[in-house]
């Protein structure tokens, strides 16, 4: 039995990973998905959200349990890189779902101005406003950005339930610390969507590329596998865990 901790992306919550979370247990794993700081209905104030803070309700999480395949979608990646980095022995593996993987000294922010990066979807359709700036994305640039190969009936659901999203962390780099070593031995996987709008191919492959991740896993659909192709993203994380627990 492996335990999967499932971390959510921008504008999401715990939520987004309930049918494969639901489908992992089926299949005798344990999953556990949670709402970062600020996200879904966790009620951290936008200005006091940081990347250091999702890192570290994250290894708060770990802490709970047995060494976890880590998981994350989108932005989640960004999280979970962090957190690895801060409490690198409750990481059994770390496993990007068409995600950021940053390397040190990097922010999402900057990881979407490179080349490879060009024609993303979400900064194209997203809004950013306030004093601290939250960025939002509507139920048309949801569609586009990130459930282009998803049932339209259900995407509509999922955009619906999509919430504001603090910038700061956006604009944080990531930071490797003291524990380097540890961090750097951890086995890494990346579950890369070929349909993708908002990680566009190009820079998921340079991304896991650099990161040395193995196994890669291609699935023909869109950012937001755990709706647009569940099962296909389950059987990969499954496939993931045998290979690498």
């Amino acid at each position: 039995m492996a335990r999967f901790v499932l971390v959510h992306g921008a504008f999401g919550g715990a939520w987004c990973w309930e049918p494969v979370a639901e489908r992992l247990r089926s299949a005798g794993h344990r999953a556990e998905a949670f709402d970062l700081p600020g996200a879904g209905s966790d009620p951290t104030p936008a200005g006091e959200v940081t990347l250091a803070r999702y890192a570290q309700r994250t290894c708060e999480i770990l802490a709970a349990g047995p060494p976890a395949l880590l998981c994350g979608q989108s932005m989640g990646g960004m999280v979970i890189t962090q957190a690895a980095a801060d409490c690198p022995s409750r990481v059994a593996a770390l496993v990007y779902v068409s995600a950021f993987v940053p390397w040190e000294g990097m922010s999402l922010i900057d990881l979407t101005r490179e080349p490879e990066a060009a024609g993303d979807q979400v900064q194209a359709n997203m809004s950013v406003s306030g004093d601290p700036p939250v960025a939002r994305l509507d139920a048309d640039g949801a569609l586009a950005a990130i459930y282009n190969r998803a049932d339209p009936a259900r995407a509509r659901e999922a955009a619906a339930r999509l919430g504001p999203q603090p910038v700061r962390p956006f604009t944080e780099p990531f930071t490797v610390g003291e524990r380097a070593a540890e961090f750097a031995a951890l086995p890494r996987a990346y579950v890369s969507c070929l349909q993708d709008n908002a990680i566009r191919l190009p820079m998921q492959r340079r991304m896991y590329t650099l990161a040395g991740c193995s196994p890669v896993i291609e699935i023909d659909t869109d950012h937001s596998p755990w709706l647009s192709a569940t099962d296909e993203l389950v059987g990969a994380l499954l496939r993931i865990a045998a290979e690498l627990c």
